[in-house]
């Protein structure tokens, strides 16, 4: 299958000045796509903080890097808020990892893993998820680099943009079908 990756704009967040300014942003949209990424363990009873949070529009993705900022109170502000939908997949470990850097009630969250089997698809990956309804395939070469790394690499940002878009693009797809019935 043919490699998809997101093609809009990938910025990077590591100061609590522009996260406050993508937040702002991202205040004007009903929907977005999220994602985590930690830096991998190696050993046994090792564990890292999540080290970035993306956040998508259909054409924007913001990365905040956590291990920097922390969690500002302006993105907190946004993952309680109920009005607009984060989209993302296995929330559920997304949030726990959220959580341990800073204690916030979830606002309005969707988990893909949930929402596709009302579509029949029983695939939990959103490799392939994405695979099934669009006949492409999203590249994890990325999964397990150093996201506390003191620069990302374009390929790491590219990696991470992908996983939140893709996330959103699913949603977005299979509403319209929904809608078409």
């Amino acid at each position: 299958m043919p490699t998809i990756l997101f093609q809009g704009r990938i910025i990077t967040i590591d100061t609590p000045e522009n996260a406050d300014k993508a937040i702002r942003a991202l205040y004007k949209e009903p929907l977005i796509g999220i994602d985590t990424e930690t830096r991998p363990t190696f050993r046994k009873g090792t564990h890292h903080n999540v080290s970035l949070l993306q956040l998508s529009t259909a054409d924007t993705c913001f990365l905040f890097r956590l291990n920097r900022i922390g969690l500002p109170k302006s993105v907190i502000s946004l993952l309680e808020d109920k009005n607009i939908t984060k989209v993302g997949l296995s929330l559920h470990d997304d949030y726990h990892a959220l959580v341990k850097r800073q204690k916030f009630t979830a606002g309005s969250f969707l988990d893909l893993q949930k929402y596709v089997t009302d579509f029949g698809i029983e695939e939990m990956s959103l490799q392939k998820i994405f695979a099934i309804i669009f006949g492409r395939r999203i590249s994890k070469s990325q999964q397990l680099t150093n996201w506390d790394a003191d620069v990302l690499t374009d390929r790491q940002k590219l990696y991470a943009a992908t996983d939140a878009w893709a996330c959103l693009t699913i949603y977005n797809h299979l509403e319209t079908l929904k809608k078409q019935k």
